[in-house]
């Protein structure tokens, strides 16, 4: 099908079956994922998840965590520093230590148990920023903790890949890989928070002198790719620089006009492109063929997200309700764990079938998360 006839079916889609979910009580996100698996390759396969689409949705879910950045109450994000590393660095480690324990009881090999405990240490925001948006949560420390954990868990997601990377090909990891890993990480803020703040405001200042349309919201979008994309260069995944940029642009005078006019262009196009397109490149086909570890393999990867980071909530004194929805905001994986399993497989680690037990599990998690945000907060 003609690219243009795709994307008119995407939009057409994200808007249709987002509307009748909502009418049933659920996230527009939710019938948005089940849009995009009907016209995917699992079912109709009526939409490819080509280059084409894949850049639109790339730029979809980078405006969506600019678009969480902008909305983050500022003031809250400062107190919840310390409660995200430890929700994080539980987050990592109760998956992590689950993951490797069953996978060498189940009979894999040491190098593969780490391997799969480590895939399940990452966390993808995109779709519980865009259900918590959607449900007037993102704003709330619940909300707050999610997005700065999800941040803290991108570099610890890092660092333990190239820790398993490490022992793979060395047998040993050296302190100074870590250390440049860090390193490069810490550089990025502080040159984000303390040149970019002063940096973004100006910039935003000096684009109302342009007479011509929206310039400021121009000036604002080039920001956000700017920092998505030297977070990447730094090693940090492009959404968390898109993320800091949104923050920084929200302490700025013109914060309100480009959040309505982002939040326009955003869930005009890009927005749905990337939740449908979740769907896309999801087969659910797989599910058929997963054996039996890929399903405990799933369930340890919601487990191990609701009670670490849950736990991780709890001992830093939030109720136990709001601990169970830290954890249930957590669980989704999708780019970095794929991306791990893929670095597990061009290493040798992973064979072709043993790759299937991450994609059954990033399924898994995809699916779940809407319907398990909606109970959660339904019991406040």
């Amino acid at each position: 099908m003609d690219v243009f006839l795709e994307l008119a079916l995407i939009l057409v889609i994200a808007k249709l079956f987002g509307y009748l979910t909502v009418r049933l009580g659920f996230p527009a996100a939710l019938g948005q994922l089940v849009g995009g698996i009907i016209v995917g390759p699992s079912l109709l396969d009526l939409v490819a998840y080509d280059e084409g689409v894949k850049l639109l949705a790339d730029l979809g879910v980078v405006m969506l965590l600019f678009l969480a950045g902008l909305e983050t109450d500022i003031e809250e994000f400062k107190h919840v520093g310390v409660p995200a590393f430890i929700v994080a660095s539980m987050g990592v480690l109760v998956p992590f230590v689950l993951g490797y324990l069953v996978a060498m009881a189940w009979g894999y090999s040491d190098v593969q148990s780490l391997f799969l405990g480590g895939v399940l240490t990452a966390t993808s925001v995109g779709l519980t920023t865009s259900i918590l948006m959607e449900m007037k949560k993102l704003r709330t420390r619940v909300g707050t903790t999610i997005l700065a954990a999800a941040v803290v868990d991108d570099i610890l997601g890092i660092v333990v890949l190239t820790i398993l990377v490490g022992v793979n090909t060395r047998g040993s990891v050296y302190a100074r890989d870590l250390l440049i890993i860090l390193s490069e990480v810490g550089i990025y803020f502080i040159l984000g928070l303390l040149v970019g703040h002063p940096a973004v405001k100006r910039a935003l200042k000096a684009s109302e002198k342009i007479t011509l349309p929206e310039t400021v919201t121009a000036m604002a979008i080039a920001i956000m790719l700017i920092f998505a994309y030297l977070a990447e260069r730094f090693q940090i995944a492009g959404i968390t620089g898109a993320y800091l940029a949104g923050i920084l642009v929200a302490g700025t005078d013109e914060a309100k006009k480009v959040t309505n006019k982002t939040m326009t262009i955003g869930y005009s196009l890009f927005i749905p492109i990337f939740l449908v397109s979740i769907g896309v490149e999801s087969n659910v086909r797989v599910l058929a063929h997963a054996g039996s570890f890929a399903l405990v393999y799933a369930l340890l990867a919601v487990a191990g997200k609701v009670f670490g980071c849950g736990f991780g909530a709890f001992v830093s004194k939030f109720k136990p309700v709001e601990s169970f929805q830290v954890g249930i905001g957590m669980i989704p994986r999708m780019e970095i764990a794929l991306i791990m399993a893929n670095v597990a497989l061009d290493e040798g680690v992973f064979t072709s079938g043993l790759f299937s037990i991450p994609v059954t599990m990033v399924l898994v998690t995809t699916i779940v998360t809407p319907f398990l945000l909606k109970w959660a907060f339904s019991r406040e």
